[in-house]
């Protein structure tokens, strides 16, 4: 049992007219947010990494950056500011998307995904790739059997992108009961990222604070209070 790590949780990083949903950041900010935290003495590190300095008790100062969806910008724009910073990130992928479009947000701008090279190209640079389902489908609505499918051919697929082990996965749009929490866990999974308000909790369903457009540095100070007010609520966490 240890104290719940704080993460944080973006999408998208670039110029963008309309943002329905609230998940783009502009490079402007996220090069602004990158370097609040580097001056608050905080190092971003992914899941991974925060995950192992934890059980090593070393994760003071480390802050888990987490990036969903697989976006295409995640090249461009989120590794070299990550990478000046010296520090690195975990992204969740859409396996069965991998060089297409969030076809799951009919109503908002058309943002092309990363492809396998990308995928490749990311993780070479020390960022962690996590699986973030098949097709990003709310899970809580799949029968047993195609839940399964998500979550263990999501993992698989990668996988074989990568040539080495995919050991994070985070739940499309949040959703998560213990039924899906359960699957991750028996699909191999170490930890599974959820989002802040998640009515499941443990490993496999890791909270995060979420980062937009708007958090400038009063704003992340808050969240940082805020997550440590939870902290010594909620005390610790475990499986």
């Amino acid at each position: 049992m240890t104290a719940m790590p704080y993460v944080l949780m973006y999408h998208s990083v670039e110029k963008c007219d309309s943002d329905p949903h609230n998940i783009t950041v502009s490079p402007g900010r996220f090069a602004r947010q990158l370097r609040w935290l580097a001056d608050q003495g905080l190092v971003g590190v992914s899941m991974r990494e925060l995950l192992r300095a934890q059980a090593a008790g070393a994760s003071r100062g480390l802050v888990g950056l987490t990036f969903d969806d697989g976006y295409e910008d995640f090249l461009g724009e989120v590794v070299p500011a990550l990478l000046r910073h010296r520090f690195t990130a975990t992204v969740f992928v859409v396996s069965g998307l991998l060089g297409e479009h969030n076809v799951w947000d009919a109503d908002a701008p058309r943002k092309p995904l990363m492809d396998a090279d990308g995928v490749r190209w990311a993780a070479m640079q020390g960022m962690e790739i996590g699986s973030h389902s098949v097709r990003h489908r709310s899970l809580t609505g799949l029968s047993d059997s195609d839940l399964w499918h998500e979550v263990a051919a999501g993992k698989a697929d990668l996988e074989d992108v990568l040539g080495h082990e995919v050991s994070g996965f985070c739940y499309p749009y949040g959703h998560v009961t213990q039924r899906e929490a359960d699957a991750v866990r028996r699909a191999g999974y170490s930890y599974a990222c959820a989002i802040r308000t998640s009515p499941v909790g443990g490993r496999h369903a890791l909270p995060r604070t979420y980062i937009g457009e708007k958090d400038g540095a009063l704003r992340l100070r808050v969240k940082r209070v805020r997550h440590r007010t939870q902290t010594r609520r909620w005390g610790r966490w475990g499986r």
